[in-house]
């Protein structure tokens, strides 16, 4: 099974937070790392919000430190499974916009990839995620709860 990770998962494992990293890296951790893919499209909103910052910054101190961010932001997804954005994956999200599936974009740009690689989603933003319709989602930051025997 692969699962893609959205990008909340994925700032929980950069930050390592200390109140989700824990549950998080346990679970990925019953699994071989090939079996998780990132969106390109997760890159996108991350590099989009460096740039964003780094517009924002004027004195030399900040422009280096964002240039920084930058520089450990490329590193960081050198060495991981990327999934492209594919053009049946575009083709995927015209056709969930058309249906109505009211979700941001970039939220449903990773959704229609998952979808067409049969990917399931990992997330925390179930709200969002679980509008769209044949789209497995789970949300591994949170206790399972034992089944009962």
């Amino acid at each position: 099974m692969a699962y893609l990770l959205d990008t909340d998962h994925v700032v929980i494992v950069q930050r390592e937070s200390p109140d989700l990293f824990p549950q998080l890296s346990r679970r990925l951790e019953q699994h071989p790392p090939d079996d998780f893919l990132i969106s390109i499209v997760t890159f996108h909103e991350q590099a989009a919000g460096w740039q964003a910052l780094l517009n924002r910054r004027r004195d030399a101190v900040s422009v280096v430190r964002s240039y920084g961010e930058f520089s450990r932001l490329l590193a960081a997804f050198a060495d991981v499974q990327l999934a492209e954005y594919s053009a049946e994956a575009a083709q995927r999200f015209d056709e969930l916009r058309k249906q109505r599936v009211r979700i941001g974009t970039m939220d449903l740009r990773i959704a229609a990839t998952a979808l067409v690689r049969d990917y399931t989603v990992l997330t925390r933003n179930l709200v969002d995620f679980e509008q769209v319709p044949g789209l497995k989602v789970e949300d591994w930051t949170v206790t399972t709860p034992e089944k009962p025997r």
